[in-house]
């Protein structure tokens, strides 16, 4: 009984002193002016209370209020610099006055997630949702919540410190987010935050899920989530998070909900360390999480549980049930596409995948499947019409892929059934035979004038963007192809054409501009419109022999690059590189844009892959170690698998580039390698303003390369000295394009 009576006068005597403790602080903006009167840091209070730094500046704006025994010891502090340091215009040593309680304020309520990484200044705040009635002991009486924008900026990222007694039935608790703007500086909005939050989606596109139950948001808010399985964490995640993502086209769908786990939550959630099916990258169908989903009546996609696991019911009522999730230790983030995120402490995991969600597209797979699945979510195939009898169905959206479509024989990769079934198994097609709409690989031979021109380095320019920029404007064939016999040709219509270009005579100091190689055509072959219409500028002569058009086309790709772009350019000013800057200071901009920020670096990257996966992922090869040549795969049931639109867009691109480079040989500037985007030109000097040519007035040559940050500009891709260059053609046969970094382009993912 004796102990009994202890624990109980204890458990008192602290309710006595936290009821005590309440009105023992002054307001946030008095805490913040005690400590700078002092000249203490906020570094310098946090390592004397043992706490985290963005603690203390949590304290300082309102957003959460100090907990027994910090408390005591942070009210012992300010006590000691209110006597020291008093305000003449208030008496802020004094305890705040207390209020009714008919009129006591309620509990900090949480706000709606902003953007972390999209853009320095913090995002405006959406309403909050209304605090329930058990929550956090309230502030003091006075102490009203200062705007994030009016924090000091953080220190690099740190792992956010456990929570004590964190608060139950999943309620958000707040936490200052990661980057914040300078003190007095007016908020400001990104570019990418919604005009207006939707209340279903009140926490943002998704969150990363740690040991401890807490599940960090976008914009630094932090929900406590108490399933301990993976069926009760998709209940949860559906019924109470809030999560998910407005769609992007109004006949579209919106965006699941993405739970992300780091490695200590899914040894929680009793998933294993790591796949020991490593070719098929699931886990089997007998783990005893499959089971507890199965008896849970959810069910998962052909692809099974993997890194990337999509998990649903079917849908009721037009309302879909289904949750993302992405795997970290399984390698749901590829290191190629994404660096060192999914290393990351959970918060920032949650900044940087938040910000792609919120400029490009909530992650659903790899960067290549978002790619694909955005144009999709912005050209959805189908939309609602009324029928005959004034009913709603679906029908075909105008300007889409509505339905799934098989390629021309020239047009397919050799495993499809249309080419089995004109070749044997081992048949090499030759270019009569096939469209080979590939980027460039090409370099030549130095010249005895190069040679003896006191050149000093060789320096790449790589064009930003180039396959999105191809993309622009491009009309590409929506539907299937008709086949033709001796037509005339119509650079107006998509399709692919037999021609024979070989008779058209360029410098040899260029690349031909009809071939990946670089080399001259030496009969008819298969091109794509794009190409010929290229020939056709250069003044070619074109009889075509054979044709598949498309006659039902438009401009499919244009939203696609539109979001892409805006996504890129909007990173790259975050990251100090902005559209109108001088060749000087793009360059020195340029050179050290990777280093301000990892966490945008990593969108930045993620954006730029998200292109050429996307573009790779129109004609998808067979994935599975058991299908046979000749069989359909499940990639051909898709309206996005289109090879011919691939054909056109990197036909394009190469037709592109080739056109620039025409323009500075005018000039008299040839390049010596060519790598897909990477074209690389001797100099006298290590930057591109070295030998790059200006007109009179200081502009660039018209029509060429120009330095920028823009799609379709190009940027100091790296410089090696000359002796280094004349190794790699003569003596190594490499093409220099590929390591004018230092490092293998095709290895980092260029």
């Amino acid at each position: 009984m004796p102990n009994e009576q202890d624990k109980l006068f204890a458990s008192v005597d602290a309710l006595l002193e936290h009821v005590a403790d309440q009105d023992a602080l002054p307001d946030p903006a008095e805490r913040r002016r005690l400590r700078e009167a002092g000249g203490l840091s906020q570094d310098q209070v946090a390592r004397a209370l043992s706490v985290r730094r963005e603690t203390v500046t949590s304290w300082e704006v309102g957003r959460t209020e100090p907990r027994p025994p910090k408390r005591a010891a942070y009210a012992r502090l300010l006590e000691g610099l209110a006597a020291r340091y008093p305000d003449d215009a208030t008496t802020a040593d004094c305890p705040a006055p207390t209020v009714p309680e008919a009129s006591a304020p309620t509990a900090p309520q949480p706000v709606a997630p902003e953007p972390v990484i999209p853009a320095p200044a913090a995002p405006e705040q959406a309403p909050a949702p209304a605090a329930p009635e058990q929550a956090p002991a309230p502030a003091a009486a006075g102490a009203a919540p200062r705007p994030a924008d009016h924090t000091e900026p953080l220190s690099p990222p740190r792992r956010p410190a456990a929570k004590s007694t964190p608060p139950k039935n999943g309620l958000p608790k707040k936490t200052p987010p990661k980057y914040a703007s300078p003190k007095n500086t007016p908020p400001k909005k990104p570019a990418d935050a919604p005009t207006d939050t939707d209340p279903r989606f009140a926490h943002g596109p998704l969150g990363v899920l740690d040991e401890d139950g807490s599940l960090y948001c976008v914009g630094g808010l932090v929900l406590d989530c108490p399933a301990k399985t993976l069926p009760a964490l998709v209940e949860w995640t559906l019924s109470e998070a809030k999560l998910g993502a407005p769609r992007l086209h109004r006949s579209g769908k919106d965006a699941d909900p993405l739970i992300v786990l780091t490695a200590a939550a899914a040894g929680r959630l009793g998933l294993p360390a790591e796949l020991e099916d490593r070719r098929g990258l699931r886990l089997p169908e007998d783990h005893q999480v499959i089971k507890q989903l199965a008896r849970a009546e959810w069910k998962l996609t052909r692809r099974g549980f993997g890194p990337w696991a999509r998990i649903y019911r079917p849908t009721e009522g037009g309302r879909r049930q289904c949750v993302q999730l992405a795997v970290l230790p399984w390698g749901a983030l590829d290191e190629r596409s994404w660096g060192a995120t999914g290393q990351l402490p959970p918060a920032d995991v949650a900044a940087v995948l938040g910000s792609y969600a919120q400029r490009v597209i909530t992650p659903l797979g790899s960067t290549a499947v978002c790619g694909l699945e955005l144009m999709t979510a912005l050209r959805p195939p189908t939309r609602a019409v009324k029928n005959a009898s004034g009913s709603w169905e679906s029908g075909p959206m105008p300007g889409s892929l509505t339905e799934a479509v098989d390629p021309a024989p020239p047009e397919a990769p050799m495993e499809h059934p249309v080419v089995a079934a004109c070749y044997p198994r081992f048949h090499e097609r030759t270019p009569d035979q096939v469209v080979d709409e590939e980027a460039y690989d090409w370099f030549r031979p130095l010249t005895d004038e190069e040679c003896t021109a006191g050149y000093t380095h060789a320096v790449g320019l790589d064009v930003n963007m180039a396959f999105a920029a191809a993309a622009n404007r491009l009309v590409v064939g929506l539907g299937p192809a008709t086949h033709e016999k001796h037509p005339d040709f119509d650079p107006k219509l998509p399709g692919s054409w037999l021609v024979d270009l070989s008779h058209l005579e360029l410098d040899p100091r260029l690349p031909s501009p009809f071939t990946p190689k670089g080399i001259r055509p030496t009969g008819p072959a298969w091109y794509s419109t794009s190409t010929v219409a290229y020939a056709v500028e250069l003044g070619a002569r074109v009889q075509p022999a054979e044709a598949y058009v498309r006659p039902e086309s438009g401009a499919y790709l244009d939203p696609w690059y539109t979001r892409l772009r805006d996504a890129y350019l909007a990173t790259m000013a975050d990251l100090g590189v902005t559209t109108g800057m001088t060749d000087e200071d793009f360059l020195a901009a340029m050179a050290r844009h990777k280093n301000v920020d990892p966490g945008r670096a990593a969108v930045l990257s993620a954006i730029k892959s998200s292109v050429k996966g996307g573009i790779g992922k129109l004609r998808e090869r067979p994935q599975s170690a058991k299908h046979k040549h000749g069989e359909r795969w499940p990639a051909l049931e898709r309206p996005t698998w289109s090879p011919h639109i691939r054909a056109e867009l990197i036909g394009k691109a190469r037709t592109n580039m080739h056109r620039k480079m025409t323009r500075l040989a005018a000039a008299g500037l040839f390049p010596v390698a060519v790598l897909s985007d990477c074209a690389v030109y001797l100099s006298r000097g290590p930057s591109p303003l070295d030998f790059l040519p200006y007109t009179p007035e200081g502009k660039p040559v018209p029509g060429g390369f120009r330095l920028g940050v823009s799609p379709g500009m190009v940027k100091h891709e790296g410089t090696q000295d000359f002796l280094w260059l004349a190794s790699m053609i003569e003596d190594e046969q490499i093409n220099p394009a590929r390591h004018i970094k230092g490092t293998d382009a095709a290895a980092d993912g260029e």
